[in-house]
């Protein structure tokens, strides 16, 4: 039994944690894009992280690769959802909740930037916190066909996961432990994420 035990290839904790955690990645990072509640930005930055302190060469590269294929796969899912909802009364109802997370304010913006850039503000749209939604409803107010869509949301997404595997990377390179890299890239990235509202109320607060 010893001898069994000793002869049985043993499994690296490295090659395990990617087996677990790539798919992981993949379906939370689409069901992000789909849902727009699951910070997939500390995600990536969390993944980033872990990858910066691995030995494979290849798993930074593959971080980077999931997250933009992920985000991709989502961005399109929600767009041809709420597409579809444009001429369909039962698709009505995706359309209606992309609006709910759309401000009036925030979609004029995104309309009027969508007039003057065309589709290079979807890049744009994927790094600003909260700005992903509203450009996405211009796009599907301005009826912009799927293909030119997709045009503009392979960069958006490549940009996307590049930014915020740089932040991962900042903070596995500043700590000696992968847990300390990672608490510190999601503080960033939810400091990121929280900064243009917090600005926004001080600015109306200040206003009044």
């Amino acid at each position: 039994m010893i001898f069994l035990a000793a002869a049985a290839p043993a499994v690296p904790p490295e090659s395990t944690q990617q087996a677990i955690g790539y798919p992981s990645l993949f379906l939370l990072v689409l069901i992000g894009a789909l849902v727009p509640v699951v910070p997939t930005g500390a995600l990536v930055s969390s993944a980033a992280v872990v990858a910066f302190h691995q030995e494979s060469p290849f798993a930074m590269l593959m971080v980077f690769l999931v997250s933009s294929v992920a985000a991709f796969l989502g961005d399109m899912s929600l767009y041809w959802l709420g597409h579809r909802g444009m001429g369909s009364q039962n698709g009505s109802r995706w359309l209606e909740a992309i609006r709910d997370r759309a401000p009036e304010d925030r979609l004029a913006q995104a309309q009027e930037k969508l007039d003057d850039h065309g589709i290079a503000v979807l890049v744009l749209s994927r790094l600003v916190p909260a700005g992903r939604i509203p450009v996405m409803l211009a796009c599907l107010l301005a009826r912009m066909p799927l293909r030119f869509f997709a045009r503009g949301d392979v960069p958006a997404c490549l940009a996307w996961a590049a930014t915020y595997q740089v932040i991962g990377i900042l903070g596995g390179s500043l700590f000696p432990e992968p847990w300390q890299g990672v608490v510190a890239a999601v503080a960033l990235t939810v400091a990121i994420s929280v900064a243009p509202s917090v600005w926004r109320r001080f600015r109306r607060t200040k206003a009044s």
